[in-house]
């Protein structure tokens, strides 16, 4: 049978089985599309890396003798819809059968779904083959229980996949090195040169601008820094070995006004297309690990591996448990509208003002300065998620919808009334020093609850207690909090909750 097969952009797995075999009867197909840069503004690099990523992608399988159809943004064939570009091949090439690999977003999975059960032909849809986990697995694992905790799905996949373990008990003693992986860097330790690439991307910015897709960001240079090949993405995970995993659990935290980057992989982007698999990354560590472990402790090791086999395939199935009303869920009832700075960086908020700035000439942000900067910023303002979701899933290279709404919505919003996160991640301004220089230089004094010059964190936290103590106040993790709460003169609560109100009501004055 003449076969039609989908390769979707977040699909680029070149050691995926369909590759092993050349066959002139199958015809691979790849689409840059409107239906895609559209649904969301994107950061101008997430779209140039999804092009010039898909591009290499369709040259290597061809290199390869695999028959593949390509639409350009602007090929005249191409309607910009999924759906419509794919009947156009059945019917154009006299298609009899029709495979594509699961979609990871629930969106296209349902588009799919339904354009298959109109077709005439024949259709088929296989595994990505890039998880450890298929994509029920952690609803059936959690199946009968009130709590889907992450550490006991990750000490599971730790025991089944025989990752860190000695005689059925955890290599080094213990489960978690949480609390050796909360360092502040201080400009002791020395963070080797970025590993950049240089991706000539003329042509791709050119057909961008062209079709007129409307962005956001910066993309000054002329090559795309991050990994657009497999070949690319072994060789930023070999650097990551070498210079980086010794000191990526002690700073793994830590937030700095001179460094991007600190000791991160920069991995995601290539992994959430699939150029490099969870499985590549986490034994080619434990590879080097093991060989250098004379130097490397284990809580740089496990801190790795708990966001790649843990907190990674966790935030996957905990995607498809409960979609499609996972996108939908707002406990907190927080409807506010973010502020002007979160597209400019335009705020006399230290934090704030380079952790977004960061995200805006990179398309990147490490999960603290997502989690405990603008997240925590955006759910002390209570701000609808719909909003927050939106901003995330644009303004991030590697923002693909199943790994970015688990983390939005419900680890830094709380908008799932604690499915994921055991309670909402807030915090004053105290946390934040503790673990960046960001205070520093500041406008604000970090120290200050009321004043003209308080830190905004400061009065926006009390007030955001007192606010959502209905939903919060009998949260076992809150009690101490709330205990201080209770503790605090009703004149001074009033003053702290008169300030956070003018700061909500007025954000761009801050």
């Amino acid at each position: 049978m003449k076969t039609l097969r989908l390769i979707l952009g977040d699909q680029l797995n070149i050691k995926h089985s369909w590759f092993k075999t050349v066959d002139d009867e199958v015809q691979y197909c790849m689409f840059e599309m409107r239906q895609e840069t559209d649904y969301v503004t994107h950061h101008i690099q997430k779209v140039i890396g999804f092009f010039a990523s898909m591009r290499q992608f369709a040259e290597d399988l061809k290199s390869k003798k695999h028959q593949v159809i390509y639409f350009n943004i602007n090929d005249t064939d191409n309607t910009q819809i999924l759906v419509d570009n794919l009947s156009k091949l059945i019917e154009a090439h006299s298609i009899e059968h029709f495979e594509y690999i699961f979609s990871d977003e629930y969106r296209l999975d349902e588009q799919l779904r339904k354009f298959c059960q109109n077709l005439s032909i024949t259709s088929k849809a296989v595994s990505a083959e890039h998880f450890y986990t298929e994509r029920h697995d952690l609803k059936h694992f959690f199946k009968g229980k009130k709590q889907y905790l992450m550490e006991n799905f990750y000490r599971d996949m730790r025991k089944k996949h025989d990752i860190l373990m000695v005689a059925g008990q955890p290599e080094g003693g213990k489960w978690n090195y949480d609390k050796s992986n909360r360092n502040k860097w201080k400009g002791d330790v020395e963070i080797p040169a970025y590993k950049w690439f240089k991706n000539n991307v003329d042509e791709v910015v050119s057909d961008i601008e062209k079709a007129g897709i409307k962005t956001i960001g910066k993309f000054e240079t002329q090559t795309f820094p991050y990994p657009i090949t497999r070949i690319q993405a072994l060789d930023q995970l070999k650097y990551f070995c070498e210079h980086l995993l010794i000191h990526f659990g002690d700073y793994q935290d830590a937030m700095h006004t001179y460094e991007v980057y600190l000791f991160h992989s920069r991995l995601s982007f290539s992994m959430n297309l699939k150029l490099i698999s969870p499985k590549d990354v986490v034994q080619t560590v434990l590879n080097y690990y093991r060989n250098h472990g004379s130097h490397i402790h284990i809580s740089q090791v496990e801190g790795f591996v708990r966001q790649i086999i843990g907190w990674r395939e966790y935030m996957r199935g905990m995607y498809w448990a409960f979609m499609p009303k996972y996108k939908t869920l707002n406990e907190l009832q927080n409807h506010n509208t973010l502020p002007d700075f979160f597209w400019t960086g335009n705020t006399k908020m230290n934090c704030l003002k380079h952790a977004i700035t960061n995200s805006l000439d990179n398309g990147y942000a490490h999960h603290i300065q997502r989690l405990m900067i603008t997240g925590n910023y955006a759910l002390l303002t209570q701000t609808n998620p719909d909003e927050v979701d939106a901003w995330y899933l644009g303004i991030y290279v590697d923002a693909i919808e199943w790994v970015q709404l688990t983390n939005t919505r419900g680890m830094s919003q709380y908008a799932d009334g604690g499915k994921i996160a055991t309670k909402p991640y807030v915090s004053s301004g105290s946390y934040i020093h503790k673990m960046s220089n960001y205070c520093d230089h500041c406008h604000y004094n970090k120290n200050k609850k009321i004043e003209d010059d308080a830190c905004p964190f400061n009065s926006l936290y009390w007030n955001f207690l007192d606010q959502k103590r209905e939903q919060l106040g009998i949260n076992f993790r809150m009690k101490m909090m709330y205990s201080l709460l209770d503790k605090m003169k009703t004149s001074d609560l009033e003053q702290l909750k008169q300030k956070a109100q003018h700061i909500i009501a007025h954000p761009n004055e801050y």
